[in-house]
């Protein structure tokens, strides 16, 4: 990957303030997923490398920890709004992964400093696919929660997504216009612009597909998870009802066997108490039945 002079897609930090604003205002984190910004948090390690071990000029070594730092402050905010962490506790996970993250970075440059200004480069390409493979991962958790949501997107700003995006875009124009083209950084900004121009597209299909049931529940004051959830009290089948992975992965049958077995359980110990019951129901009768006898011979005698 040859040095760059443009503001790579890593260190778009702009972007992560208006997603970092929307969980704090909203309080929910649902539909954003905490390993998209944790491997974009890892990916700043390697990004950082790249920039520092190759002295480039300050903004650019100053931005992929920035993108780290904001992308630690969304993932804790997953941690507190969607796990119920305290505060507290996300935070300080929050900072021991960054002190971590700055020692493997501070230990990479070390090493791999001396060996670029010696003329061998096979060190900083390294880092630098794996900086572009992690940022392109990263990309790939969301689509979990639209396979979940059957198109559906929800939880990340779309002012964040737009900013990123066209930060991509303008990066891949960038790199066309130069006289010698970087093939590593520009399959990095076409996997970037193809994964998140998915997450727009696969959200307008919903919302094509939807637009009858939304523009109902509008008539009648709802909303269209009003209308979900309607679906899933009376148990009737809704075709844009949320998936559930665990029953598609097999986590909730295991726990339906435990509850099942629970239910056997219960179920034996109660026929056992009616088993007993009876047990001594018969006992009293049959003592009633001896007393009467007794006297009835007492009386004839």
């Amino acid at each position: 990957m040859a040095p760059q002079t443009e503001i790579p897609t890593a260190a778009n930090v702009l972007g992560l303030i208006p997603q970092i604003w929307t969980n704090w205002r909203t309080k929910k984190t649902d539909g954003l997923p905490g390993a998209m910004m944790f491997i974009w948090a890892l990916c700043g390690v390697p990004f950082g490398v790249y920039a520092v071990a190759q002295n480039f000029n300050i903004p650019l070594q100053v931005q992929p920890h920035c993108f780290m730092f904001f992308c630690l402050i969304s993932w804790a905010q997953t941690l507190v709004y969607a796990w119920k962490w305290p505060v507290w506790k996300a935070s300080l996970l929050a900072l021991v992964t960054a002190c971590v993250f700055a020692g493997v970075e501070a230990a990479l440059i070390l090493t791999l400093r001396p060996l670029y200004e010696s003329g061998n480069e096979t060190g900083i390409l390294v880092v630098g696919i794996i900086a572009a493979v992690l940022l392109a991962a990263g990309l790939l958790p969301p689509y979990g929660e639209i396979w979940k949501r059957r198109g559906r997107v929800i939880g990340i700003n779309w002012v964040f997504l737009s900013m990123d995006w066209f930060g991509a875009f303008f990066s891949l124009m960038a790199l066309v216009a130069q006289h010698t083209f970087d093939i590593l950084g520009g399959v990095l900004y076409v996997l970037c612009c193809l994964l998140e121009a998915g997450i727009f597209f696969s959200h307008i299909i919903w919302l094509l597909r939807t637009r009858r049931i939304r523009k109902e529940a509008s008539a009648q004051d709802k909303t269209f998870d009003d209308v979900a959830a309607e679906h899933a009290e009376n148990g009737t089948s809704f075709k844009f009802a949320e998936r559930n992975w665990r029953n598609k992965f097999g986590h909730s049958s295991s726990r339906s066997s435990s509850e099942k077995e629970d239910s056997e359980a219960a179920a034996a110990t109660t026929a056992g108490d009616n088993t007993a019951g009876g047990t001594t129901n018969t006992a009293v009768a049959a003592t009633g039945e001896l007393t009467t006898n007794s006297e009835y011979i007492q009386e004839k005698e």
